[in-house]
């Protein structure tokens, strides 16, 4: 649907304040009988909520003429926050969950790369797709190993499970996970919404394998945490850096609210929960008084026009659906990249002094966690049926 910004106004701010802990607190999701569509779309705009109250937070620490309506806004970005989250099953367990969050980043960021117009930004993201690939491989070996579930059953045959850039080549010299940014004045709007969204997943997975990782009482388990919370960290360091650090607060205030509408919009138009489409609905008009909340403050700080930054009407949506034959076509021709500096170079142009090949060295000299738990290990669909048949 056409969503035209500059007659949209959504519900205003003061009309907001409606929530209870009952309103917020909803029924959740049912694991195995919704769409894994469903769930990714849970868990992505709970990274966006997070962000915004991240960003927020941040804003605040360096402005103070603007923190009373900073903190309005955020208050409600919060109750949104516990609504979406806490629709996430209680009987899925951490280790599912983390199967989820890698379906998310390969789904969500093979999309937002066939949005991106910028070959450059669309070649990062591939990237990074293309790890966190490897990272569902591994996750999945240790769901059997733990558990003796099939990672299927969360992915629901959506999401292959394959080896894709090695976890234990991805470790890099802190540089070699720099990018180089959009221009703010020229880059198209829809590269400044993929580029936010990328951000605020991967912060997500990256706070969320943090948090999880010491909870495991399993040696291995610990030990892969914290080596792929750590290419997390890279990837949000990758991420973050295709950002114009040239923006204003108030431009990229902007921007996060747009991009919160933007990805709203996209989930209520693809849901296929009713009673999660409503809830996707009266997010969007929230977000849409957010958004206008903020372009009233755009206007009067900044003395200029908020669709100098923002399109007057939103670019097509991420497509929640199987990108398979695109990821399998990235993994046949792009496995073999790696980065120097801000530039990706086939393997074997990779100088030999390059800090990343020393770094990788020292870190992996102890072993690999996500070598480990792969050894021997081929997905067979089926996991626990197929081995007590055999």
């Amino acid at each position: 649907m056409a969503l035209d910004l500059t007659k949209e106004k959504g519900v205003a701010l003061d009309a907001q304040e409606d929530f209870t802990w009952r309103d917020m607190v909803r029924e959740p999701i049912s694991k195995l009988n919704d769409d894994a569509f469903t769930r990714l779309r849970i868990i992505l705009m709970n990274g966006l909520e997070m962000e915004a109250n991240r960003f927020q937070h941040a804003f605040a620490r360096m402005n103070a003429p603007m923190r009373a309506d900073l903190a309005r806004v955020r208050r409600i970005e919060t109750h949104q926050q516990v609504l979406v989250n806490w629709l996430l099953p209680a009987d899925q367990s951490p280790l599912e969950t983390t199967i989820a969050y890698e379906q998310v980043a390969i789904e969500v960021t093979a999309s937002l790369a066939r949005l991106e117009p910028d070959p450059y930004i669309a070649q990062v993201l591939r990237f990074g797709l293309l790890e966190d690939f490897d990272h569902l491989y591994r996750y999945s070996a240790l769901l059997d190993r733990l558990e003796g579930k099939d990672a299927n059953a969360i992915l629901q045959s959506y999401t292959d499970v394959l080896p894709g850039r090695p976890t234990v080549v991805e470790h890099r010299y802190p540089t070699d996970d720099l990018r180089e940014p959009y221009d703010r004045t020229t880059a198209a709007p829809i590269t400044k919404l993929v580029s936010l969204t990328i951000l605020a997943g991967e912060q997500q997975t990256l706070n969320y394998y943090q948090n999880i990782g010491p909870l495991f009482s399993d040696p291995v388990a610990r030990l892969l945490y914290a080596e792929i919370a750590h290419i997390e960290e890279q990837h949000v360091t990758q991420y973050e850096a295709i950002i114009d650090p040239n923006e204003t607060w108030m431009e990229k205030w902007l921007l996060h609210e747009c991009t919160e509408v933007w990805n709203y919009l996209a989930c209520m138009e693809q849901e296929s929960n009713a009673r999660l489409k409503a809830i996707w609905e009266r997010m969007v008009a929230y977000e849409l008084g957010h958004l206008n909340h903020v372009m009233d403050l755009f206007r009067r700080v900044e003395n200029r026009d908020p669709f100098e930054i923002i399109p007057t009407s939103l670019p097509e949506r991420i497509k929640y659906m199987s990108h398979r034959d695109d990821v399998r076509q990235v993994l046949k021709n792009e496995v073999h990249l790696r980065s120097v500096g801000t530039q990706f170079v086939p393997v074997g142009q990779v100088p030999p002094d390059s800090p990343s090949i020393a770094y990788n060295r020292q870190i992996n000299s102890a072993g690999s966690p996500s070598q480990t738990v792969a050894a021997g290990y081929v997905y067979t669909p089926g996991t626990e049926l197929v081995k007590k048949a055999a």
